[in-house]
């Protein structure tokens, strides 16, 4: 059986716009609402605010936080799906 192997750009932008538009959707709505889920919305937004300065529920915010998302996401499945061709082999 031949292998086709994983395309690693495709795979990394594929995965970077989804976490990035996930991220600025929750941002969004949690500025929106800020007590949806009682409040675990915006703790969630608050926890990820850890790792991607600038995230915060604000319009501005969720932007800053979406190319976060953008860039975490489409570089680690970049590099997954590398590493996955090159043990593959």
């Amino acid at each position: 059986m031949k292998y086709a192997g994983l395309n690693p750009k495709a795979f990394g932008l594929a995965g970077g716009i989804l976490w990035g538009a996930g991220v600025l959707v929750l941002a969004l709505w949690a500025s929106q609402n800020p007590e949806a889920w009682g409040g675990a919305l915006t703790g969630m937004i608050a926890w990820l605010g850890q790792f991607y300065k600038g995230l915060e529920p604000s319009t501005q915010g969720a932007i800053v936080g979406g190319v976060w998302g953008f860039l975490d996401a489409g570089i680690g499945c970049w590099i997954f799906a590398w590493l996955y061709n090159k043990l593959n082999k």
